[in-house]
């Protein structure tokens, strides 16, 4: 863990049931992800709207109810400056290597990029060929046993499994749950849709909407 210490804050409206909600998110966030993480109240943002920002850094929260989980995770994740990502799910071909591929290609090079399987199979050609489309070779990926990894090069885990029971690692580092639906016998279009809706939220977590370094 990077210890560095982390301020939520969220703001809104007197009476606005989705400042106490994103409030109790929050808190959840911060368990998760602490020691090290606070949450405060703060100003409103125009015209009273839900306001929430994570180290100063003010995250765009939509006229909806509450953000989701995955986007207060993200921006506590890059405010950490956390330096080991491994990703998840039962056959490490799909998924966790949409997001390995991506997430190597967003994280500046001090932080180490894995992932992992409890069942590994191969990487999907699905996978290899959405990756393609989108201008990343993924010819060094493999399906990997979480067994093969070293959790000294761990802090954080994000489990992508949908309806699957994902796997454990035994790590000391903080979980992060991500499901996301199998592409798998679906099609391209199915990789492609989790393909971006990763690179969504990774480019979050290390602040860059394209690829190649990005600050975290």
């Amino acid at each position: 863990m990077t210890g560095r210490e982390v301020v939520i804050e969220v703001g809104g409206a007197d009476g606005d049931p989705r400042v106490q909600a994103a409030l109790a998110l929050a808190g959840e966030v911060a368990r998760r992800l602490g020691p090290g993480v606070g949450v405060s109240s703060g100003a409103a943002g125009p015209a009273g709207a839900l306001r929430l920002a994570v180290d100063g850094r003010e995250l765009e929260v939509g006229s909806g109810d509450t953000p989701p989980a995955w986007l207060l995770e993200a921006a506590v994740c890059r405010a950490q400056d956390r330096r080991g990502y491994l990703f998840l799910c039962v056959a490490n071909s799909a998924r966790s290597q949409l997001a390995e591929g991506i997430a190597r290609a967003m994280a500046p090079a001090r932080i180490a990029v894995m992932s992992a399987g409890s069942q590994p199979t191969q990487v999907r050609p699905e996978a290899i060929a959405v990756l393609a489309e989108i201008g990343l070779d993924s010819a060094g990926q493999r399906s990997k046993n979480v067994a093969e990894i070293d959790p000294a090069t761990v802090d954080t885990v994000v489990t992508l499994c949908g309806e699957e029971e994902c796997p454990i690692f035994l790590g000391a580092a903080a979980r992060l749950h991500w499901g996301l639906p199998d592409p798998a016998g679906a099609g391209l279009d199915a990789f492609r849709a989790v393909r971006d809706e990763l690179r969504r939220r990774l480019a979050v977590v290390f602040g860059t909407t394209g690829f190649g370094a990005g600050g975290c």
